[in-house]
């Protein structure tokens, strides 16, 4: 019996249609929907126009009309979610530093007397700013319900002028105590000698007998003493600074090895609370920049008790 072909219907051809054009819109769309995350995707621009009728929300979801226009077509409406600004944090604004530890200046000096009317600073002003001084800016500065940093910034500054007086110079610039009558020692009383009492804690600039100058010294310690005897200065060094220690040790006389004479700013900070590893230390910058200058190598350094 010959087979008898049918041509197709027109509904099987209607679906075939339907069926390629699904095709082509599923290959034409963007990355799919992040199913795991909830996230639609993006609509791209060249989406197409959503149909005339929508089928219901099978979850029971109230769903949206779209508002159309007058002639009909459904309003175009941005799919793109409305971006929030995220907060930016910002760091609060650095306060100026006005004084910091290492610091040395009149300004220092006057700083040092304000804390003393207070009673927060008991010593002699200096004009170096060293641990004592921190301490006494911390203190202050926590009574005071400011950052207790130990620095002076320009409020704490404010705030120490407002409850303080203007020093006198006589306050910042107080003059200097009287030193003990002392016997030189012998060997100091001819030619130019650095003159150096364990007792008293000075050095004298003797020369020829005379004293010219006179200055407060601090010694090594226990475990680091300053040797005693008859010396003489080696060599000079200005801006010295210790190889062992990589310390600096401005206006430095070396007169016994690595011992020497040098001006000391831990000397100046914290007086006799500290002590050098065996040099000759002296707190009054001046004094010793001037001697530094009288000084030649050659000259005799007479430690002694």
């Amino acid at each position: 019996m010959a087979t008898v072909r049918r041509r197709p219907t027109a509904a099987v051809a209607a679906a075939a249609v339907t069926a390629v054009l699904s095709a082509a819109v599923l290959t034409a769309c963007g990355p799919t929907d992040n199913a795991a995350d909830g996230k639609p995707a993006t609509p791209s621009a060249t989406t197409a126009a959503p149909a005339a009728s929508t089928s219901a929300t099978p979850t029971g979801d109230p769903t949206t009309t779209a508002p159309t226009t007058p002639s009909g077509t459904p309003a175009t409406t941005s799919a793109a979610p409305a971006t929030t600004a995220t907060p930016t944090a910002s760091r609060p604004p650095v306060e100026p530093v006005v004084m910091a530890v290492g610091s040395s200046s009149a300004q220092v000096r006057e700083l040092q007397a304000r804390l003393g009317q207070l009673h927060l600073f008991s010593r002699t002003p200096t004009g170096y700013y060293g641990t004592v001084t921190q301490h006494a800016v911390s203190d202050f500065q926590e009574r005071h319900g400011l950052t207790s940093s130990g620095t002076v910034t320009k409020a704490t500054w404010t705030r120490l002028r407002g409850l303080t007086r203007q020093p006198t110079h006589t306050e910042m610039y107080p003059p200097a105590p009287a030193k003990p009558v002392t016997k030189l020692d012998p060997r100091c009383m001819t030619g130019h000698v650095m003159c150096i009492s364990k007792t008293t804690r000075t050095l004298s600039w003797v020369v020829d007998g005379k004293v010219q100058a006179t200055m407060d010294v601090r010694f090594g310690s226990q475990y680091t003493p300053t040797r005693e005897g008859l010396f003489h200065v080696t060599f000079k060094s200005r801006n010295h600074v210790s190889t062992i220690y990589h310390t600096p040790m401005p206006y430095a006389m070396f007169f016994s090895g690595g011992e020497a004479v040098h001006y000391s700013a831990d000397f100046a900070a914290r007086g006799y609370a500290g002590a050098s590893h065996g040099c000759v230390n002296v707190r009054d910058k001046a004094a010793i920049a001037k001697l530094f200058d009288e000084v030649k190598v050659g000259d005799k350094v007479v430690v002694y008790w």
